[in-house]
């Protein structure tokens, strides 16, 4: 078993010029909630049954009040860059004007950081949209487009020069299809009817807030973070190659095609017509604007089978599973690097989240989760075999720096290269962290 991280000795992955970093997002470790306005995940939290363990975020891990010894413990590992997420209903009133305690909190974060050397990747949108806007239709109104590019102009001026990158969203798949569309994710709406409309409305925001950012922050790297998860048939059978492909449009291309082509896939003419979103001229426009990078999230692939009612079936993951039921396929992560960047011109790549949840025990102090150094070895692997064949990515996140609230799994998951004792609030860096960091130090 492996119990060090290791890359080829050419590998650029192994330069000073490479940034190793961790990742976190505000609602699930922040808490502090009496400092702040309530959000869809509040609400969502609060609803009987949609959170697996019944939890919420109001605590968390307690970071509104233990972040000066959090980023002590991030500089520990060694890493070049800590990507954090703001808490909109944090930082602006719902008359729309900045909350002062608010900025200051981050202020301080961001200040540390820099005192530190420690690069700082801002995410405006992590998924905690003020309830308030919610209540206005949320994502399923066009008018939270421009809610999010105010709320972008007021913060980005706020901050300065102390953020190295702005990411507008993280992953709008998951803000649109698992909260409008699925309803599995807050705001826990349900039909296919609002998925790709909220979609829309995402993707205009992220367009309308890159066109501030570049007038407010020149000089940091402004892009989004998009989440992809590749789609491959259960059979080479004509009809499963369709249902997959079907499949990758309607999940990845969906979010990626508009930034690039100004398009969305062409399966849009198969879906009735009260799904398609409401596009108005010069939208596309807007959405395309140049981005200086784009973040990719990866976890793991689907399966899909043809379906005689559907466009597509998923079918169960294999194994080897994580403890969330994710297949660990890190083949899959080269792929599809790879073929974003024949498909699509694009800027340089930062791989903004990869983990894995596992079933950690703490043991005398420690926790041996050699199971997650594999993963991260399969995958850091992965990535430089996209490099070596011609993509250039600039950087890796690990996902998560701490166990943390692991939104409609509550608490039960722990993707962390840190520990948390929720009852007690004590980190403890895992044997995956100390492996992250050696690989770091030893560059």
């Amino acid at each position: 078993m492996t119990v060090k991280l290791t890359l080829p000795a050419q590998s650029k992955m192994l330069s000073q010029d490479f940034i190793y970093g961790v990742a976190t997002a505000s609602f699930q470790i922040e808490g502090g909630e009496n400092n702040r306005l309530p959000c869809i995940w509040d609400t969502f939290c609060d609803t009987a049954g949609k959170v697996a363990d019944g939890s919420n975020g109001l605590i968390a891990c307690d970071h509104y009040n233990l972040w000066q010894q959090d980023i002590e413990l991030i500089e520990s590992l060694g890493v070049d860059a800590y990507r954090l997420s703001i808490s909109w209903p944090r930082v602006i009133t719902e008359s729309g004007e900045l909350n002062q305690q608010g900025v200051d909190f981050y202020l301080d974060i961001l200040n540390e950081l820099q005192r530190r050397n420690i690069k700082a990747f801002v995410t405006l949108y992590h998924w905690d949209l003020p309830q308030h806007l919610e209540d206005e239709g949320g994502w399923l109104n066009r008018a939270t487009a421009y809610k999010f590019r105010d709320y972008a102009d007021l913060i980005s001026k706020a901050f300065g020069d102390r953020v190295y990158s702005y990411a507008t969203l993280n992953e709008p798949f998951c803000s649109a299809f698992l909260g409008y569309e699925a309803g599995i994710h807050a705001p826990g709406i349900v039909g296919k009817e609002f998925g790709k409309k909220a979609a829309h409305h995402l993707l205009l925001a992220h367009g309308l807030a890159m066109q501030v950012l570049e007038k407010n922050s020149p000089n940091s790297k402004n892009g989004i973070v998009l989440n992809f998860t590749p789609c491959y048939p259960e059979s080479d059978s004509e009809a499963d190659i369709k249902a997959s492909d079907f499949a990758d449009d309607y999940f990845n291309q969906w979010y990626i095609k508009p930034l690039f082509d100004g398009e969305y896939p062409e399966i849009m003419s198969q879906l009735p017509a009260e799904h398609h979103p409401e596009v108005l001229e010069g939208d596309m426009e807007i959405i395309t604007h140049a981005i200086d990078f784009l973040g990719v999230n990866f976890y793991t692939r689907s399966i899909y089978r043809a379906n005689s009612d559907e466009h597509f079936f998923q079918i169960d993951a294999p194994e080897p599973r994580t403890d969330i039921g994710w297949e660990i396929y890190p083949k899959a992560f080269t792929e599809l690097l790879v073929s974003l960047n024949e498909k699509y011109s694009l800027p340089a790549i930062y791989i903004t989240e990869n983990g894995a949840a596992m079933a950690d025990k703490l043991v005398d102090g420690a926790v041996n989760d050699i199971g997650r150094i594999d993963y991260y070895q399969n995958h850091l692997n992965a990535v430089n075999d996209a490099i070596e064949q011609g993509v250039q990515v600039n950087g890796y996140f690990a996902w998560s720096l701490m166990d943390n609230f692991e939104w409609a799994e509550g608490y039960l998951k722990r993707f962390g290269i840190v520990h948390v004792d929720y009852d007690t609030q004590v980190r403890t860096i895992k044997a995956s962290g100390l492996a992250y960091n050696d690989l770091i130090t030893n560059r």
